[in-house]
């Protein structure tokens, strides 16, 4: 089992910047990927950004260039920081990690954390 605990949300203005953190405890060893998901109110869950086991990255491209996403493995905790954020950014982000406990890989997710955008 892996369990997630979300951090950072908040309310910041536009072009301002905040750091989401996910630390993973239980069978954390088992995680193969993470990844930060967002959903606002009446849009589909978009997949904001993910990481791999060996550091390889992916971006959504509204967040190219804007966010970053990045793990401490000797911590189980990932991060995702965000730069020149803009109204559009404001969602519930929920951190998921997959995990292979053989002989299936499961899905895990935190509870969420809400990010608001506004002046």
């Amino acid at each position: 089992q892996v369990q997630l605990v979300e951090s950072g949300g908040g309310l910041v203005q536009p072009g301002g910047s905040l750091r989401l953190s996910c630390a993973a405890s239980g069978s954390a060893s088992s995680i193969n990927a993470m990844n930060w998901y967002r959903q606002a109110p009446g849009k589909q869950r978009e997949l904001v950004a993910g990481i791999t086991r060996d550091g390889s990255t992916n971006y959504a491209d509204s967040v190219k260039g804007r966010f970053t996403i990045s793990r401490d493995n000797a911590k189980n905790t990932m991060y995702l920081t965000m730069n020149s954020l803009k109204p559009e950014d404001t969602a519930v982000y929920r951190c998921n990690a997959v995990a292979h406990i053989a002989p299936f890989d499961h899905d895990y997710w935190g509870q969420g954390t809400q990010v608001t955008v506004s002046s």
